[in-house]
């Protein structure tokens, strides 16, 4: 047994020492402006990361760095106010370290959202965009020793995004009234954000939005078996065709994710109420 699989465990034996050992059927992670979906989980648990062994602290503007375990839909839930990014300077073994603790605590789902900029012109901000597929342009978390203990060391990528939950989506979108658009997502590194050539490149290559989070989380969910939905709030414009004075903007980032997070909220309670 390595001292990663240790530590993993240590987390995950803390949790369940603050939970009374309820065992969580799906896991939440939540971007930048998203956290208060956290405010609609029932009989709510708070466990602050820096009192997790092994967590890092989340640092990035919007997210508040809090563990929550309660009931959403009718069901047990964990969720995540706020990530780890590679841009804050964290290792990639960090930045997952939370998936493999929610798998080690019997999450079977893992739902992801993020704030992104849309770069196919069809989407305006504050759309929701389901994640189909996505394309990884930091580093794979999967590099070096396989964890034997969680998945083989070539995981099959073909089907990322769960079709059967995507569905799922779309019916209770349907019925809340919620227009939701699909597409690929991108992921870089950050900090900075991309130039406006960058943004044509990858609208190019298949980009329908782009971040700087998610895919590490999301190929380790599906190295240890895990079914992933993903959603991208879109925040901000990526285009190729600014206004001379146009600027991108953090903090303007943070205010669009929260007048989605509502939506977001009734649409993963809406799910999660028909997953077993």
């Amino acid at each position: 047994m390595n001292s990663l699989y240790e530590k993993i465990s240590a987390a995950a034996d803390y949790v369940k020492g603050r939970t009374g050992g309820k065992i969580p059927l799906t896991g939440i992670i939540l971007g930048s402006g998203l956290g208060n979906l956290g405010d609609s989980i029932e009989d709510k648990t708070i466990i602050p990361y820096r009192e997790i062994p092994g967590f890092a602290v989340s640092t990035a503007i919007g997210h508040k760095g809090n563990l929550i375990t309660g009931r959403l839909g009718g069901k047990d839930v964990i969720a995540m106010q706020g990530r780890f990014h590679y841009y804050e300077g964290y290792s990639m073994e960090e930045v997952t370290f939370p998936v493999r603790v929610l798998k080690k605590l019997g999450i079977k789902y893992l739902f992801v959202s993020n704030a992104a900029g849309g770069v196919n012109f069809d989407f305006k901000l504050g759309d929701i965009m389901v994640i189909k597929d996505h394309i990884n342009m930091l580093p794979n978390p999967l590099i070096g020793k396989n964890m034997d203990e969680f998945g083989p060391r070539f995981p099959d990528m073909t089907h990322t995004y769960d079709r059967k939950i995507i569905s799922m989506a779309f019916g209770a979108a349907s019925d809340l009234g919620i227009v939701l658009k699909e597409g690929v997502y991108l992921a870089g590194t950050g900090p900075s954000y991309e130039t406006p050539s960058e943004y044509k490149f990858f609208r190019t290559i298949g980009a329908d939005a782009i971040g700087m989070s998610t895919i590490p989380e999301v190929i380790v969910a599906r190295h240890s078996g895990l079914r992933v939905f993903g959603v991208s709030v879109i925040t901000n414009e990526a285009h190729d065709d600014y206004a001379p004075d146009y600027v991108n903007n953090g903090d303007e980032v943070v205010k669009v994710a929260d007048a989605a997070a509502k939506k977001l909220t009734l649409l993963f309670t809406d799910i999660i109420k028909g997953l077993e």
